[in-house]
Parts: structure tokens; sequence; C-alpha cells
């Protein structure tokens, strides 16, 4: 299998590559910043060092202060308004990509649920994953 992961926004005017060995994890995340970007129940997110990361084109950022209070950078195509990553300022070693812009997303492995506590009763959370009610733990 190719472990080169492609992906970008819907109408192509952003795309990114990396190495899928290079993630770093994968998670549901029910924090309410989440839902209100997504304009879903969870954002299905995976974490990736910046340096694994390439990109081609632009996007636009709208920044906001998370749910746990840090600063998030939230990266949007603006032509079709696809929601693609998001940078997180306290952590610029890392880029939290949907999965859902990735052109396979089957391979992804999801390690847990992330702010569960705010996850709403039309889009429980998935008890097949072990579920925290705040955010990663840092190492």
């Amino acid at each position: 299998m190719n472990d080169e992961v492609t992906g970008g926004c819907l109408c192509g005017d952003f795309e990114y590559r990396f190495n899928r060995k290079s993630v770093i994890s994968a998670h549901h995340c029910h924090c309410t910043d989440c839902q209100k970007s997504t304009g879903c129940g969870k954002a299905t997110i995976v974490i990736v060092p910046t340096a694994a990361l390439e990109t081609k084109g632009a996007l636009k950022f709208y920044k906001v202060k998370g749910t746990a209070g840090s600063h998030i950078s939230r990266g949007f195509c603006d032509e079709c308004g696809s929601p693609v990553l998001s940078r997180i300022e306290e952590n610029p070693a890392v880029q939290i990509i949907k999965a859902g812009s990735m052109t396979d997303s089957s391979w992804l492995e999801i390690s847990s649920s992330i702010w569960s506590d705010s996850a709403q009763p039309w889009s429980p959370v998935d008890d097949r994953y072990p579920a925290s009610s705040g955010n990663l733990q840092r190492s």
C-alpha cells in the first residue's frame, strides 16, 4: 500500500500531502468549537507534524480561542469554503487535518474521542474508542 496521503478542499484550489507513517494520532473531537466550525456533531481530526505536511495553494484562516483556551487558526478554502486544517498557536510543531478532506481516509485508525462531555445526543460518542472529557494531553 502506498503511504502517501493526499487531500485538499472541494474545488481543488488547495491540496496537501503527507506520509501516513508520520501521523501522530487521530481523534473524534466533540468540542463545541469543532461542532460550530464543521456544522456537525464532531470533527474527525488527524494530527501530523508540520514538517511532514506539503501544501499547494492557499487557505484563508479564521482565528478563534478554542474550548481549552488555545488560540486556533482554522484554515478553509476561500473559494469553496471547505474546512481543511487547523493550527494551534501554542503548538506550531503540528497541524490538525480534517479527516474528511483526505482523498482516501479508509486506512485511518481513531485513537480516542476527546471533549466527549460536549457530545450532542444526536451525535453520540463512539464507544469503540477511549473517551476523555477534555483535550489531548501533551507529552
